[in-house]
């Protein structure tokens, strides 16, 4: 038996999302040196945004990513910044931590409510 609430759904859509920033920023980081590639990202409230605000919000959470605009790009068309893609990692990470934190307190309280009824 899975137990699910409201709040646990959300979370782990927003745990989605934030493994979907994780992998967008790995992969631009991996294509630094590829000539001619563009960043890609997307905006990570407004997509969680629409995906809350969605009626399909049954399977894993996907960002609809783009290119990433008003970065300069470097002779061979690469746009790539490692400094920019850091500071996305970290911020991932710490939104993941925060999420995986926020579903251990949500499923802890269930966890007492189970037990608070059975006592």
């Amino acid at each position: 038996m899975q137990v699910t609430t409201p709040l646990s759904s959300a979370l782990t859509r927003y745990l989605d999302l934030t493994a979907e920033q994780m992998k967008v920023t790995a992969e631009n980081m991996a294509n630094v040196d590829t000539p001619g590639y563009k960043t890609k990202g997307f905006d990570f409230e407004q997509e969680f945004l629409r995906q809350m605000n969605s009626s399909d919000a049954t399977g894993p959470a996907t960002a609809q990513t783009r290119q990433v605009d008003g970065l300069v790009s470097r002779p061979d068309g690469n746009n790539v910044s490692m400094d920019r893609e850091g500071v996305q990692l970290a911020k991932a990470q710490l939104q993941f931590k925060l999420g995986v934190q926020l579903l251990k307190n949500e499923y802890s309280m269930v966890m007492s409510a189970i037990h608070a009824e059975a006592k």
